[in-house]
Formats: structure tokens, C-alpha cells, sequence
């Protein structure tokens, strides 16, 4: 009986899901259009290369100390000169407040003098080109410092970066699996929508009249969003390949285990959440909250222990966090199930889940039914 309750319910949330145009909107293409954003914006393309600074440079008492420092300015191959030659304080301050220009630098007026002012606009000082600038032009100043006082440095500081993922990895692609972790999450936490507006409109007052049972009737639903799902990662996973160079690594156990959990444990939350709303503007707020507490605190754009010492406790229980490393293991590191921090991941997630659908199926059976009478 039970089974054949199922697989009724399913081929109706089937039928439900094709034929509503919106839901292919909002899981799939919307997904696609937030990640080539989020893409473009944190990636930065994967190309440091690229990289220019667009600056102008006032030299108001031309002598011999700012033409050396002017000549080896030109050689910096990321400073982008708007003018090549140098212009007036007030002309090149009018371009930093009307942004043409990234920075305005001061040449000293006094020779033999080692001061060199750098002029921003307030608005982008904490930007990361602004950051970049003001590094690049300290080690200058120290570096002409050194070569007027005749002296050789004597230390030199080469980075190298490693991880444990193959040697092609790029931090576009850490950031391509996050969003794909993402857009599943949010996939499921906004997918459940449809409970809401059967709700308003008293179909499932009808339906609680039947002999069905509201666990099935989730966990179907759960199901479908769990198809769709694969549709989600698919098409992502194409996009981040063949829209921008990513290499992925696929270890398919532990793409499919982390896969499989996230996409139930946020299906049964937005399963929850429409449990207790009457409205779908409810439903939709809650939706938000969660994803975007979630979404800037589960290590998806910056790693999660650059975060303030007392808020680092937040992400250790969010199922986003583990869901994102469950996936970037599956797509990246290719590490296999081996691992004991993938299982106590996994683990979390699966309580997340077990929680939610059993707290949800009760209110459905209890107070949002009766509400509905």
C-alpha cells in the first residue's frame, strides 16, 4: 500500500515539476546565471596576468630623483598609464573622484627626498585593486630606497602555492564547486514552494482527507527535487568546464554520497520551512535567510578560517559547509571515502536531514493540516 502511495505521488510531483515553467527557471537557469556572475566577480577569470592598475602620475618640480622614479614606474608592466606624461594635481585628482583613474601617485618635489604619496578614491579604498596598488608601491619605494643607498638586497621571497588536489587546480575551480553546492542547496531550500500554494488554495486539506500518508507525499516530492538535482550539477559542471577552463577531478563514490545527502538534507529543509508558512512570501523570506546566512558563511567564496575567531563555531554547524567539502572532494581532491572527516560531514548532514523531514511530516500531520480545516 505504502509503495503504491509512493510511486502515485511521485509520478504527480512528477508531472507537476514539467509542467511548470517557473521551476525550470529558478533550479536550473537561474543557478547558471548566479554562477558565471559569481564566477566572473570572485574567479576574476583565473587569468592574474591580465591584471591592470590604471593610474596618472604628478610630477609638479620635475628633478632627477622623480624622472628615475617616473622611468622605473614605466617598466611595472601592471600600471596602466591613462597619460604618459605627467599631468597637474588637480586634473589627476578630478579622475580619481570620477574613477578613470585606479590611483594618482605624487612624485617628491624635493630631490634626494623619499616620500611618495598615493591618491584613492575613498569609495574603493578597500578594494582589492586599490590593495594591490598600494603593496605594489610600497615594495617599490623600498626597493628605490635600496638602490639609493647602493645597497643589494639580500633576501628574496618567492611564493609557491600547493594543495593537495591535482597540480592543475585553480581557485576558480574551488569556487565552481561551491556554487554548484550552492545552487543544489538552493535548490532544494526554495523548490518546496508548491506545498505553500497547495496549501492556500485547500488541495491538501483534500488530500488529508485521503488515506495518504504526508511522509510519502514529502519524501516524493524530495525525490523529484532530487532528479532535478542531477540536471542542476550537470549542466553546471559543463558550464565551469567549457565556460571557464575548469579541471575537475571526479572521484564518483564520495560525488555521489555527498551528492545524494546535501540534496536530501535541503530538500527536507525547504520542506520544513514550507511546513509552517501560510504564505509563499513566508516561505520565501525564510528561504532567504537561511541561504544567505549559509551562503556567505560556509567557506563557498573565502576560506572558513579567515572568518572572526568567535564566529568560526557558526560554519562547523551548517550542512552547507560539509556539503561544499563533500562535493569539492567528489569533483576536486578526488580523495575517495577513505577520509574520517568526510564521513563526520556526511554524518552531520544526515542528522540535519532526519531532523528536518521528521519535524516537518509532524506539522504537516498535526498543526499545518488542521490549520487548513
Amino acid at each position: 500500500m505504502a509503495a503504491k502511495q509512493f510511486g502515485a505521488m511521485f509520478a504527480a510531483h512528477l508531472k507537476m515539476m514539467f509542467r511548470e515553467k517557473q521551476v525550470w527557471f529558478w533550479s536550473v537557469f537561474f543557478p547558471v546565471i548566479l554562477m558565471v556572475l559569481f564566477m566572473i566577480i570572485f574567479g576574476g577569470g583565473g587569468d592574474s596576468d591580465n591584471f591592470k592598475a590604471k593610474i596618472a602620475v604628478v610630477d609638479a618640480a620635475p628633478n632627477a630623483s622623480s624622472g628615475m622614479l617616473l622611468e622605473q614606474m614605466k617598466q611595472i608592466p601592471i600600471l596602466e598609464f591613462k597619460q604618459e606624461t605627467p599631468v597637474t594635481l588637480e586634473q589627476g585628482k578630478k579622475w580619481v573622484e570620477e574613477k578613470e583613474i585606479d590611483a594618482l601617485i605624487l612624485l617628491p618635489e624635493i630631490e634626494g627626498t623619499a616620500e611618495v604619496q598615493l591618491v584613492v578614491n575613498r569609495e574603493n579604498e578597500g578594494g582589492a585593486t586599490t590593495q594591490a596598488v598600494s603593496s605594489l608601491m610600497n615594495q617599490f619605494v623600498q626597493q628605490a630606497n635600496l638602490a639609493a643607498a647602493g645597497a643589494t638586497p639580500t633576501y628574496t621571497l618567492k611564493m609557491e602555492s600547493i594543495t593537495t588536489a591535482a597540480e592543475d587546480t585553480s581557485y576558480s575551480d574551488f569556487l565552481l564547486t561551491g556554487m554548484i553546492g550552492l545552487s543544489i542547496a538552493q535548490g532544494g531550500l526554495f523548490g518546496m514552494g508548491d506545498l505553500v500554494d497547495m496549501r492556500k488554495r485547500g488541495l491538501l486539506k483534500r488530500l488529508r482527507m485521503t488515506p495518504a500518508r504526508m511522509g510519502l507525499f514529502g519524501l516524493s516530492s524530495m525525490i523529484v527535487r532530487l532528479m532535478l538535482g542531477v540536471i542542476q550539477i550537470t549542466i553546471l559542471a559543463a558550464v565551469g568546464v567549457y565556460g571557464f577552463g575548469a579541471s575537475l577531478h571526479i572521484n564518483v563514490f564520495s560525488l555521489a554520497i555527498a551528492f545524494f545527502a546535501g540534496a536530501l538534507v535541503f530538500n527536507a529543509m525547504g520542506y520544513l520551512f514550507s511546513s509552517f508558512s501560510k504564505t509563499m512570501e513566508a516561505y520565501m523570506g525564510m528561504a532567504n535567510i537561511a541561504s544567505m546566512l549559509m551562503m556567505f558563511l560556509s567557506g563557498i567564496f573565502f576560506p572558513v578560517n579567515t572568518l572572526p575567531e568567535w564566529l568560526q563555531v557558526v560554519p562547523k554547524v551548517l550542512p552547507l559547509t560539509y556539503f561544499v567539502e563533500g562535493m569539492r572532494d567528489g569533483l576536486i581532491y578526488a580523495e575517495g571515502i577513505a577520509s574520517s572527516n568526510f564521513w563526520i560531514g556526511m554524518g552531520i548532514m544526515a542528522a540535519w536531514g532526519v531532523v528536518c523531514f521528521l519535524l516537518a511530516a509532524r506539522l504537516y500531520k498535526s498543526k499545518s493540516i488542521a490549520a487548513t480545516r
